[in-house]
């Protein structure tokens, strides 16, 4: 944090107020960097990561420029999931109250009627686009107001095809507004519509310090059709602690949940079809352990910031390495040990081979589904652990990749150890 306070920067005693009974006292080193400039009247292009404190970068100066008596709404927030739309409101919403200020989020999945009437009442929206979209046609409200638009992980909204989207979204808005441009990269696809999308921006770029590789343990299990659900129900074992499960579809989400169920262990889905009060509630039973084993798509899991998550299992391995980082990364957090354990098939080993090379984690899988599957190997690399009592002997690997670029990380005196199949 820094040593400034946020009236140093400029922000209303009013808003500082608000921060400081929130817990906010000092800002973070991309809300140094922005709110000066965006208080300025400036549009801003800013590269910061997840977790770096960038909602109250942006959102603390766009409300000290908003009044009350402005007409609504007034700013317009985009972002590419629901959950992200939701934690933006969630945060930020006692702050715009200081200033008698509405708040509200737009996202598909729930009622169009009374979500309309709402964001037509609020000073800022905070919006995915395609719900965005859906209201603006049904002329809910317009965008001839808005004096502040802001692209929240504008990268991620172009990963999700959005682009055609955000470009009618920003054409609607007048050209006279201030824009905000928040993305984990300014290069490529990303720095070119940031460039098209504002005029004259002060560039702010933040780069968090180096912290420690996350320590997760890396296995992977050969299974077949037929062994799956069981190895599954292994690998979960007993205890209290919280264990996150990968599938790739919403529909082998719930069916997986009910054969888990035939196997008397409690467990929630989480998918893009769940109702956002039904995801809410799926999310907060896990967090306070009421139900410790969760079920995921990819999608839905960009919503839950858990800590305590001690086991992620790929149930149906990832699409692609991206996918296999972002998944272990919700495990080995807040300084705590964590372990990645993903299932292969016969059928999916070509795939994984591939995957494991960029990963760094090609021992592991062959030390898994190798022709001694019962030899443990010691290496260097980081490793894996799970279960070891129950099932036969496992490759592991600790390793920092869950999170921070796919696992180069070393950690000292883990072993590797692979496991070879479940009963």
């Amino acid at each position: 944090m820094s040593t400034q306070s946020f009236a140093d920067l400029g922000v209303s005693s009013a808003v500082s107020h608000a921060l400081k009974e929130r817990g906010f006292t000092a800002p973070f080193a991309i809300q140094t960097k922005v709110i000066g400039d965006v208080l300025a009247g400036k549009d801003v292009l800013a590269k910061s990561p997840t977790g770096s404190g960038k909602t109250l970068a942006f959102m603390v100066p766009l409300i000290d420029l908003i009044s009350a008596e402005d007409p609504r709404p007034s700013a317009l927030i985009l972002a590419p999931t629901r959950e992200l739309a939701t934690q933006i409101v969630d945060e930020t919403y006692p702050i715009a109250h200081a200033r008698a200020l509405k708040v509200t989020a737009v996202y598909g999945g729930v009622g169009l009627e009374k979500q309309a009437r709402t964001a037509a009442k609020s000073h800022i929206v905070v919006a995915t686009p395609g719900r965005l979209e859906d209201l603006l046609r049904r002329r809910a409200f317009g965008l001839d107001n808005i004096k502040l638009l802001v692209l929240d992980e504008a990268d991620r909204m172009l990963d999700r095809g959005f682009r055609p989207a955000v470009d009618r979204v920003v054409a609607l808005c007048p050209k006279n507004r201030q824009t905000l441009f928040f993305s984990a990269t300014l290069d490529g696809e990303a720095g070119k519509i940031a460039m098209e999308y504002t005029t004259g921006a002060a560039r702010h770029e933040h780069v968090p310090p180096p912290q420690k590789a996350p320590d997760i343990e890396h296995r992977f299990v050969k299974v077949t059709n037929d062994t799956r659900v069981a190895s599954l129900v292994s690998e979960l074992g007993g205890g209290h602690d919280l264990k996150l499960v990968f599938v790739r579809t919403k529909r082998g989400a719930d069916r997986l949940v009910k054969r888990l169920a035939g196997e008397n262990v409690q467990a929630a889905a989480m998918h893009g079809n769940k109702s956002q009060r039904q995801r809410e509630r799926a999310l907060a039973d896990f967090e306070k352990g009421k139900v410790t084993t969760l079920v995921a798509t990819d999608v839905a899991a960009r919503g839950i910031h858990v800590d305590n998550i001690s086991k992620v299992i790929n149930f149906d391995p990832p699409g692609q390495t991206e996918d296999y980082i972002h998944r272990t990364g919700r495990t080995g957090r807040a300084g705590e040990r964590g372990v990645a354990v993903t299932f292969v098939s016969q059928d999916q080993l070509g795939e994984m081979k591939k995957m494991t090379r960029q990963l760094k984690l090609s021992d592991e899988l062959q030390s898994a589904v190798g022709d001694s599957p019962h030899q443990s190997h010691r290496g260097g690399k980081p490793s894996g652990g799970g279960n070891p009592s129950r099932g036969r002997p496992s490759s592991k690997k600790r390793s920092g990749s869950g999170g921070n670029g796919g696992g180069n990380g070393r950690s000292s005196g883990p072993r590797n150890v692979a496991s070879a199949g479940s009963r």
